[in-house]
């Protein structure tokens, strides 16, 4: 399916929803456990519309729910997220399946990357981050902030997982993986999409190399080399650069090697 961000809001619903449901039911005899992903910058594009495609097998994206715009009394929580409470923001967007109000809309591939980080005693699923974020952001670089804030203060429970976020101006992936049992927080990056570019990621993580004084194109999690470093994932002295994907999600036979953040 094809999102093009610039489309009037009720176009973009219509795309998501026919075309997503279409590409479901396609596949829903095969025995695959795949989601792929495809992000168009508006310099790629024919006529400048920022494009998220995602085909996902979860089980999550048949059910196709409307979230109205809503407003919240001080002190209410987000209720029956992994048996604990989120607390609530003053006011929420319009959400569909997984676009909202704003024309800001998540796709995602698991990566799974190393088991020994997974924290199962986290609140917020990749699922969970999903919605929240369409709930909460305006913009693709809001969502990120919303989703890294979150599980710094509530824990993410999932395995290693791919975002593609885009917005009417830019699209992003965002990689985002636990910091083991019982630990808050994630170890994540966010790669902008150059314009005039197009990226692809179908369950392996795909940002390698990337910039760590480009706030304008990559955003970084503190701890992103530090955390490596002190589980022996990482050993600055070898002289080999810094990868996420090949530290956090090391290549086998069949997923192969990361490519560098620049031309995603």
């Amino acid at each position: 399916m094809s999102i093009r961000m610039r489309f009037p809001i009720t176009t973009v619903f219509i795309l998501f929803i026919l075309i997503g449901t279409t590409v479901q039911a396609q596949w829903s005899d095969q025995k695959s456990d795949a989601c792929t992903s495809l992000l168009v910058s508006g310099g790629a594009s024919v006529d400048g519309s920022v494009m998220i495609t995602y085909t996902c097998d979860a089980e999550f994206l048949s059910h196709l729910e409307y979230t109205p715009a809503a407003d919240h009394p001080d002190g209410s929580f987000v209720e029956g997220i992994a048996g604990g409470q989120i607390r609530q923001i003053p006011h929420t967007y319009a959400v569909v399946g997984y676009i909202n109000e704003h024309q800001v809309a998540i796709g995602e591939t698991t990566f799974g990357g190393r088991r020994d980080l997974t924290n199962r005693d986290g609140l917020l699923s990749y699922p969970d981050l999903m919605q929240l974020a369409l709930e909460r952001a305006r913009t693709a670089r809001e969502a990120i902030q919303v989703m890294t804030e979150l599980v710094e203060e509530y824990g993410y429970r999932s395995s290693g997982e791919s975002f593609s976020i885009g917005d009417r101006e830019e699209a992003w992936i965002l990689e985002m993986i636990g910091p083991g049992r019982g630990i808050k927080g994630a170890i994540w990056v966010a790669a902008r999409v150059p314009d005039g570019h197009i990226s692809a990621h179908a369950n392996k993580a795909r940002i390698g190399e990337f910039s760590l004084d480009d706030p304008d194109n990559c955003l970084y999690s503190d701890n992103v080399i530090s955390f490596a470093v002190e589980k022996g994932y990482y050993d600055p002295d070898s002289g080999d650069p810094f990868s996420y994907c090949e530290v956090y999600c090391p290549a086998t036979p069949l997923s192969g090697h990361a490519i560098r953040s620049e031309g995603n």
